[in-house]
């Protein structure tokens, strides 16, 4: 489970503004390491190769003809990587690939940046430089109309800032939405995508039976959050996030901004992550610093048979909603909420996950996707009793087409909660 207040919270300042330098996007002072080598005994698979990315690319060109679209935009971020590989960051200087219906995309960039955005590109394509004093809208705009596309329409996928779609619309490009292209594309993993997420996923494991052992009474979350960073880059991963609620705060799902400490009889929380060639994991666990109470015991197995249910009812075919429908109709008849209210589960049974820690489909209420081979969630109905604690177990998911599979296993018990 993550989101932009958890990262939040788990950042210092000195980090938040760090995460926003282009030196610490493109160069680490401790690089990853290599792609198919094992470090401290985890194995970690080949890249995404360049024929993966033309196949995806062949993708959404037959979707885009089948949409009546001449092109797509994709802005910089997790789509911009998926189809080109290209790593970048947003700001007010646009970079972007237009795909075309037909023909090899271009990339779009500041002259000044060229060199640097070459470094990561991954597929055929010609590179389009625009300098400070023009229009990166323009520059597309004359290729489209080069082609005999001037008028459009061009998709946008569905994170591109207005002010480029405005920037096409004021030289007549007409836009729309992609239609889906995108996350017709994104939602089925391949294989390749498989293997990195779980290895991201075997990588955070191995990290927190590494953290757990080090928790000691009067440790702070930022205490342990560092433990457990330190201890997914040892084992292979590019640290994502830690998330840490200690006592009252795991009853609030994405914590507080109170003082917090470890205290013998409470509630540890921990929700952390890192990824793989950008390749996410997002895994929750919850312990007990010293002996479980009766009643943190009944909620956590009744968190982990929430888990079971979710599993058990994902199946090929069904829709994504009733998932989260099944678990919650358990813990009603347990006395939790009833629907979203508390104390019971207050938040989705589970999110998309690959690129982006967060993305289609949905484990939630209302939700007509039907689940296929390829789909990777996770899987986490935490219980939270505001004033008191909150247990959340989380553990992710991904389709075949026998069922689902864990990519990494649930706890069996409050008393052994790494397995």
């Amino acid at each position: 489970m993550r989101s932009g207040r958890r990262a939040f919270l788990g950042m210092t300042a000195a980090t938040a503004a760090l995460a926003f330098r282009p030196s610490v996007l493109l160069a680490q002072t401790t690089p990853p390491p290599p792609v198919g080598k094992a470090v401290a005994g985890i194995a970690l698979p080949p890249s995404i190769q360049t024929a993966e990315y033309l196949q995806r690319i062949a993708k959404a060109q037959q979707l885009m003809r089948a949409a009546g679209l001449k092109a797509l935009l994709v802005e910089a971020g997790s789509s911009l990587v998926y189809f080109t590989g290209v790593q970048w960051w947003r700001s007010e200087r646009l970079t972007a690939a237009l795909i075309p219906a037909e023909g090899e995309p271009i990339i779009v960039t500041p002259q000044f940046e060229e060199p640097s955005v070459r470094e990561s590109l991954k597929i055929p394509a010609s590179v389009h430089v625009w300098n400070e004093h023009e229009s990166p809208t323009a520059l597309i705009a004359d290729w489209l109309k080069k082609r005999g596309w001037g008028a459009g329409p061009v998709g946008v996928e569905e994170t591109v800032r207005f002010f480029a779609v405005d920037g096409l619309r004021a030289l007549g490009v007409e836009t729309r939405s992609d239609a889906g292209v995108v996350r017709a594309c994104r939602v089925i993993k391949s294989s390749a995508e498989i293997a990195l997420m779980q290895a991201a996923s075997d990588i955070t494991i191995a990290a927190y039976r590494d953290t757990a052992t080090q928790i000691a009474r009067g440790m702070t979350p930022a205490d342990i959050g560092n433990i457990m960073s330190a201890a997914m880059a040892k084992h292979g991963g590019t640290p994502g996030f830690t998330l840490i609620l200690l006592g009252e705060a795991s009853a609030y799902p994405h914590g507080s901004g109170k003082p917090q400490e470890v205290k013998p009889g409470e509630i540890v929380l921990m929700d952390c992550g890192c990824s793989v060639e950008g390749y996410q994991s997002d895994i929750s666990r919850t312990l007990v610093f010293g002996e479980a109470t009766k009643q943190q015991r009944a909620v956590f197995d009744l968190v982990r048979r929430g888990q079971q249910i979710a599993f058990d009812t994902a199946k090929v075919g069904t829709p994504a909603g009733e998932v989260d429908d099944a678990v919650r109709s358990a813990y009603e008849k347990a006395g939790y909420g009833p629907g979203y209210k508390l104390p019971g589960t207050s938040h989705r049974t589970g999110h998309g996950i690959g690129l982006d820690g967060h993305e289609p489909v949905n484990l939630v209420h209302g939700e007509t996707t039907r689940l296929a081979p390829g789909m990777c969630f996770s899987d986490e109905p935490g219980i939270y009793i505001p004033g008191s604690f909150g247990v959340r177990l989380e553990d992710c998911v991904y389709m075949t087409a026998g069922g689902p599979k864990w990519f990494s296993v649930p706890p069996p018990s409050i008393d052994d909660p790494f397995g």
